[in-house]
């Protein structure tokens, strides 16, 4: 059992596969069991879970920096960017990085009409004229590189141009304030610690008639419970007619996860992720790159062998290193690749 950052973490030796499955603090795994047994003995109703997806909506909005009213609930981001991608005009041309995770760039290349274009990461300011939509992930999955914010809002500003952001790779990490994007959108089952199954578009109210709710139910009204029968259609005012009916367990952990990453530091949190990054890079004999993923050329299977959990990316081994990992783990992988 690890104690990292006020909490306890019960994980083996050389697990760096943050970047595709976190791994959940104890409190929060031990909450969800109990859900899971209330389940399991027919205690729990629908009702029960009002108040976790309540919880976990805030906790979120704080992580990314936005008011909670604008935040809508899905199950994955594809699912949640399908909204935004369904409400583009006929013709509209979408910016993307290229080698993007395709979560981000299949739901807008699946609509008929609409151009997909992709620019090196590092152009991506440069090329926002002309352009419909900007969509780009705070931090790329493959590699961990990292757009230039500051750079991508200036230049999107000055050309009226909306922006879409995939925090999915960068919540739980990096500190964020993203109100200032159009559409921001997150999964909780990576650096946030939380079920598969629990994902947010965050909606800015210039944004918020430009979606189409594709996926809209009864949760989506603007009282769910008095929306569970018969027409009209009466959804809710704000974000939440985007929202997705719930996974249950998903935002029961998600409750509890994302209120304590919420609580910390995220300016230590994204300084230890990154020492522990760059130690290793430093031990490979390459410059700092200042993110928590890191992406080399090595064999998984040999890292497997040597007790290192990682993932095999875009033709190379791809690491991350979160709060709960120790230099321990740095000399591990560092062993195993040289």
């Amino acid at each position: 059992m690890r104690i990292a950052f006020g909490a306890k973490f019960d994980i083996r030796d050389g697990y760096l596969n943050t970047p595709s499955i976190g791994v959940p603090p104890a409190h929060v795994a031990d909450e969800l069991a109990a859900s899971v047994e209330s389940w399991r003995r027919g205690a729990a109703v629908p009702g029960d879970f009002d108040e976790p997806v309540a919880l976990a909506r805030q906790g979120i909005a704080d992580v990314l920096g936005v008011p909670v009213d604008r935040i809508a609930v899905g199950a994955s981001a594809s699912q949640l960017l399908s909204v935004v991608a369904a409400g583009l005009p006929a013709g509209a041309r979408v910016l993307v990085a290229a080698g993007e995770f395709t979560s981000v760039t299949f739901p807008f290349a699946a609509v008929p009409g609409v151009t997909v274009t992709e620019v090196p990461l590092a152009d991506l300011p440069s090329s926002v004229e002309g352009h419909d939509l900007v969509a780009v992930s705070v931090v790329q999955s493959a590699d961990g590189a990292m757009v230039d914010l500051d750079a991508l809002r200036a230049a999107s500003e000055a050309a009226n141009v909306p922006v879409l952001l995939d925090a999915s790779q960068a919540a739980g990490w990096l500190p964020l304030r993203l109100d200032w994007a159009d559409w921001v959108v997150a999964v909780g089952y990576k650096w946030l610690m939380s079920p598969r199954g629990s994902a947010w578009l965050a909606v800015h109210p210039r944004a918020l008639e430009r979606g189409r709710p594709v996926s809209a139910g009864w949760y989506a009204g603007e009282d769910p419970w008095q929306s569970l029968y018969g027409l009209p259609l009466r959804l809710a005012a704000g974000a939440r007619r985007y929202d997705l009916s719930p996974v249950w367990m998903a935002h029961v952990g998600a409750a509890v996860a994302l209120p304590y990453v919420a609580s910390l530091d995220l300016d230590a949190v994204r300084a230890h992720c990154v020492q522990l990054a760059d130690a290793f890079l430093a031990g490979l004999g390459l410059p700092a790159r200042g993110s928590a993923i890191v992406s080399v050329d090595a064999d998984t299977e040999r890292l497997r062998a040597a007790g290192v959990i990682a993932s095999a990316r875009a033709g190379k081994a791809r690491v991350g290193f979160h709060l709960y990992n120790t230099l321990g783990d740095v000399e591990q992988v560092l062993r195993a690749v040289t």
